[in-house]
């Protein structure tokens, strides 16, 4: 499971409006019958419109200014794994947001309890994903696509008459960079803008920046876990807990759904691996024996290459080289949308 939280941002200003964020999540909608299109829906409701979501949100901005962000953007990213364990049921991943925002709620730091009936939100289920510039298929096809695009544009000239040559080996030139390409589907090199295989689904939330009696700030963007500052003389409580949120969402997901959460697929592992790698390594191999082939089986999945030196047997063996490139492997694995891990 990977949560992020982004703040509300268009170039250098914040919009005052959530019109064109409510749009670009209707993109999946388009061209779909009624029947097929995913709806907005809230803790209680669905089914939103879109012309509502955006009245909801716009309105309550209450004494914010112009330069402050107007709501947040969560993105909720179950892994193929985890979505293979409920079926991809969407029923069941709209209950998930329902109990999720109860924990996100129960993180923010105030002087009374907030609870998610102070939270207003608006979720959407998409289906799809597509491949960007910066994923990894895409970056390691790139030298294959543009010898590829040189050779289809040598073509047109020769069609042309505007250049000599022989079009049969031109052909089978690109015939065989479209068989060397690493990364294809269907027969097909990866690019920008292919939609991705398997199985994609993932949840947008917009929460507004006030409660929702547009009184309250709630940011889950504060530099703050739990403080308080003083304000007209009286000390009052800030901040949001996002380690409590993310571990919460996780363990929430396991409890409402059965789930046998592996080492490698927790929010404590990606911690533990960002801030101490050789801990990280030492819990990996310290796992059971089927749990850590589970493991590397899941690592694998993600696009994590085993290094050429091996996995370490022990403790004693996690060389400084080893753990270099593994951690090299692992970033390169969880970079852009990739939620496996």
């Amino acid at each position: 499971m990977y949560i992020t939280i982004t703040r509300q941002h268009l170039g250098n200003h914040f919009s005052q409006s959530a019109g064109d964020y409510v749009a670009y999540l209707e993109k999946e909608n388009e061209d779909k019958s009624p029947e097929d299109r995913e709806q907005f829906f809230d803790q209680n409701n669905n089914q939103v419109s879109p012309e509502r979501v955006v009245e909801e949100i716009d309105k309550n901005t209450a004494k914010l200014k112009k330069r402050e962000p107007k709501f947040y953007a969560l993105t909720i990213n179950p892994s193929q794994r985890e979505l293979r364990h409920i079926g991809n049921d969407p029923d069941k991943l709209r209950q998930y947001v329902r109990e999720v925002m109860k924990d996100y709620a129960a993180a923010f730091h105030r002087d009374r309890e907030v609870t998610v009936d102070d939270i207003k939100y608006f979720a959407k289920i998409e289906h799809e994903r597509r491949f960007k510039g910066f994923d990894r298929q895409v970056k390691e096809n790139q030298t294959y696509r543009a010898r590829i695009a040189k050779l289809e544009n040598d073509l047109r000239k020769l069609e042309r008459g505007e250049i000599t040559g022989n079009p049969k080996a031109i052909q089978n030139e690109i015939k065989q960079l479209i068989w060397d390409a690493p990364h294809k589907i269907d027969g097909v090199p990866i690019k920008q803008g292919m939609q991705k295989p398997g199985l994609q689904t993932h949840i947008h939330i917009i929460v507004s920046r006030k409660d929702a009696e547009n009184k309250l700030s709630l940011s889950p963007g504060s530099r703050y876990i739990e403080s308080e500052a003083s304000l007209n003389g009286q000390l009052v409580k800030r901040g949001f807990n996002r380690n409590q949120f993310y571990d919460q969402a996780e363990k929430r997901f396991d409890a409402l759904f059965q789930y046998n959460r592996n080492y490698v697929e927790t929010y404590q592992a990606r911690k533990e691996f960002n801030t101490n790698p050789y801990g990280y390594f030492a819990k990996l191999m310290g796992l059971p024996t089927s749990e850590r082939s589970a493991a590397f089986k899941i690592l694998g999945k993600a696009g994590v290459q085993i290094p050429k030196l091996g996995i370490p047997k022990s403790k004693v063996e996690l060389a400084l080289k080893t753990i270099k490139e593994f951690k090299k492997a692992m970033r390169v694995a969880r970079t852009a949308s990739n939620i496996e891990i």
